[in-house]
């Protein structure tokens, strides 16, 4: 009988991971193989073709092949989406209409989507803070707060499709709610 390896939970799953230069690397490195494990398919989608820069802290780390553009992508091709943080990253796609509209999409369709650390500020540029609960990085707590939503200082919080955690200290815990989360059926996109 041949030994083979159980299916993972997301297995059949295809999750964009939306980036752009001066992302946080475990931010985005950690969640990555915690999807792949549980058997999704994983593409880096950012605002420009080629690589886009990691940094750790303040300092330059590795650089990471970019899969598609997001002129390239479609939400409708993604069964959830994983925005990793660092304040630089964040900062340039909270201003990026196209990065705004993608993520708005993942929200009009009910499917998954989890933010870590300063990523929430492209979730309150695209609208989408106001009523909701979510956390993020201390510093941007007021932001949250100032956009309408409601800031709770806890490892990971949950609000409907959405998963946000505070700091990477937090991705093995966001990670595990992330992997559940987007394991779930979401009733609005198995309709489209």
């Amino acid at each position: 009988m041949e030994n083979r390896k159980p299916l993972g939970k997301l297995y059949g799953k295809k999750v964009a991971v939306l980036v752009t230069d001066g992302f946080e690397e475990s931010e985005l490195t950690e969640p990555v193989k915690a999807l792949r494990a549980a058997g999704a398919e994983v593409e880096i989608l950012s605002d420009h073709a080629g690589e886009v820069q990691a940094f750790r802290h303040l300092e330059k780390t590795i650089r990471v092949k970019v899969d598609r553009t997001l002129e390239q992508a479609s939400p409708e091709d993604y069964d959830g989406l994983e925005l990793p943080g660092g304040a630089l990253n964040a900062d340039r796609l909270r201003v990026n209409e196209r990065a705004q509209a993608f993520v708005r999409e993942f929200f009009n369709w009910d499917k998954p989507v989890a933010a870590i650390c300063h990523a929430p500020w492209i979730l309150i540029s695209s609208g989408l803070a106001r009523g909701r609960r979510l956390t993020s990085y201390h510093t941007i707590a007021d932001d949250v707060r100032n956009a309408g939503g409601h800031w709770i200082d806890e490892r990971v919080v949950e609000d409907n499709n959405l998963i946000t955690s505070r700091r990477p200290g937090d991705l093995p815990a966001f990670n595990e709610a992330m992997v559940r989360k987007f394991a779930s059926p979401h009733p609005l996109h198995a309709a489209g």
